[in-house]
């Protein structure tokens, strides 16, 4: 934890993971529904879609039902491109129809979306400029999507980076972040063709550098969705939604004892600073705030 002085404001980085960013709204109810404000929001791929739509003030039931009528399909225009075999018109469309052409930085949760400069390999977190470009940009798949062009820049999905983008949130000022893993397996499915060979040792590549980034956050809420499909889950929308509701409940509680202690510690620490200097060296010590992390299996 960042033990600033009072800071108890809640960051929530939500991860890629196409169809199965349904969870993440699971997890948004859950937050919902014990009262507890999220004062800053982050997001890649679908996570930055879920993200966006939530800071803009778009209702959970109708980010659900967005969410489970989504399928891949619906947001791939075929396109003769060098660079790609589908364009991002219809995600465009799809974004301007349900918030309009808007800004992020118009957000009612500031809110970071992360993408990929695919010629210089850096991270490009947007936190202002138009919304549906940041989008586009950040759920562009390499591959499969041509690059969306920004300020010159060729951009593709944010996960080849920072697949749960908790780094936005510590320079946006989060005192506590909680971080959404869709990925967080220990397995992967047997291929059945070269395809699925490549999609794995993709996925694989990027969970590897994503349990990494992940200690820098206070709460992981790793999700085991495998059995869940990335191009669509009409059929098991309200299975998938539960699957983000049901670990965030569960643990909820560990967020507010979170918030608690940050204030507890630094009255202590304020009452020790205004003590006399015959105060036991051993006590001082003692109540020194350490470094905690909390891990939602």
């Amino acid at each position: 934890m960042r033990w600033n002085l009072l800071n108890t404001r809640i960051g929530l980085a939500l991860g890629g993971g196409a169809a199965k960013g349904l969870a993440h709204v699971g997890v948004l109810k859950a937050f919902e529904e014990e009262g507890i404000r999220i004062s800053f929001l982050s997001g890649t791929s679908i996570g930055a879609l879920v993200a966006a739509y939530y800071a803009f003030g778009k209702p959970l039931e109708d980010i659900r039902a967005i969410g489970a009528d989504l399928h891949v399909t619906k947001v791939m225009n075929f396109t003769l491109k060098k660079r790609g075999f589908f364009n991002t018109d219809a995600l465009r469309a799809m974004i301007l129809r349900d918030l309009g052409d808007v800004r992020i930085e118009q957000a009612q949760i500031p809110l970071a979306i992360c993408a990929t400069d695919i010629v210089t390999g850096a991270q490009v977190t947007f936190q202002k400029g138009l919304l549906a470009d940041a989008l586009c940009a950040s759920m562009a798949v390499p591959g499969l999507f041509v690059p969306v062009e920004v300020d010159g820049r060729l951009l593709v999905d944010g996960g080849i980076v920072e697949n749960v983008p908790v780094s936005a949130l510590e320079d946006m000022g989060a005192g506590i972040i909680v971080a959404v893993d869709l990925n967080g397996i220990k397995h992967y499915p047997e291929p059945a063709d070269v395809m699925d060979v490549i999609s794995n040792a993709i996925d694989i590549g990027i969970d590897l550098r994503t349990r990494e980034q992940l200690k820098k956050a206070d709460i992981v809420v790793s999700l085991d969705l495998s059995k869940y499909s990335r191009a669509g889950n009409a059929d098991n929308a309200w299975a998938l939604f539960m699957e983000g509701y049901w670990p965030m409940k569960a643990k909820i509680q560990r967020l507010l004892w979170y918030k608690r202690t940050n204030y507890l510690i630094y009255l202590i620490k304020a009452l020790l600073d205004v003590l006399p200097l015959k105060v036991p060296e051993l006590i001082r010590r003692w109540f020194k705030p350490r470094q905690a992390r909390i891990n939602i299996k």
